[in-house]
């Protein structure tokens, strides 16, 4: 019983890291799939300089552990310059998570543009729209359906990656799980920090689920 009631004494910590993981995993999937529409455009484009920019920096960014980008943002970038300093923990764990996720992104939604059939294209061509009228009209509408259950796989692993931001000592659950095993020389806080993880997990995967369900195109 008494190992009970310490979990449950741990439960109010380990939801306010929850709250950190929850908010910077949300804030960086959306910030990455806004860049990564104009990485995908721009690896797709025939110009010669945007598409060697935009390809340079999924390669990059799909090539290296995140582990390593935070690292650089949060402790690299003042050593370059002061001004590059960034002193609040989550604004770095944003930036790297930002820029990690819209590499990854950028892939989905290239695969999902190049998988709507031509002949929409054709039509449009036909219909003298522009290239960004096609896009923004006819290709990225329907390509929206197609990326529900990618993304929602981008999201469920980033929410997982959210743990190293603890390496920046970021109060997420990770950190908080380590800080309470640290007070109370006990590792049983591991179960109760496990299965906030899996409830969270379930819940955005039930939600994606049903986004998948409403909207896919393959249903």
């Amino acid at each position: 019983m008494a190992i009970i009631q310490r979990m449950i004494d741990w439960v109010p910590p380990l939801l306010d890291g929850a709250r950190v993981t929850i908010s910077l995993t949300i804030v960086s999937v959306s910030a990455g799939l806004i860049l990564s529409l104009f990485l995908a455009l721009g690896k797709m484009s025939k110009r010669v300089l945007p598409n060697k920019i935009c390809s340079a920096y999924i390669f990059f960014f799909r090539g290296t552990p995140l582990l390593m980008q935070l690292y650089f943002i949060y402790f690299g970038l003042p050593q370059i310059t002061p001004l590059l300093t960034i002193n609040n923990r989550f604004i770095a764990a944003f930036i790297a998570f930002s820029l990690n996720s819209a590499a990854y992104c950028a892939e989905i939604i290239r695969a999902a543009i190049q998988s709507i059939d031509k002949g929409q294209f054709e039509a449009a061509k036909a219909l003298r729209m522009s290239y960004a009228h096609t896009m923004s009209l006819v290709i990225i509408p329907q390509s929206i359906r197609r990326l529900i259950p990618p993304v929602g796989n981008e999201f469920i692993m980033m929410l997982k990656d959210a743990s190293l931001v603890s390496i920046i000592a970021l109060t997420d659950i990770t950190k908080q799980t380590r800080s309470i095993q640290s007070s109370t020389a006990s590792s049983m806080v591991y179960i109760p920090a496990m299965i906030l993880y899996l409830i969270i997990t379930a819940i955005f995967t039930f939600v994606f689920h049903k986004l998948e369900k409403k909207y896919s195109v393959y249903l």
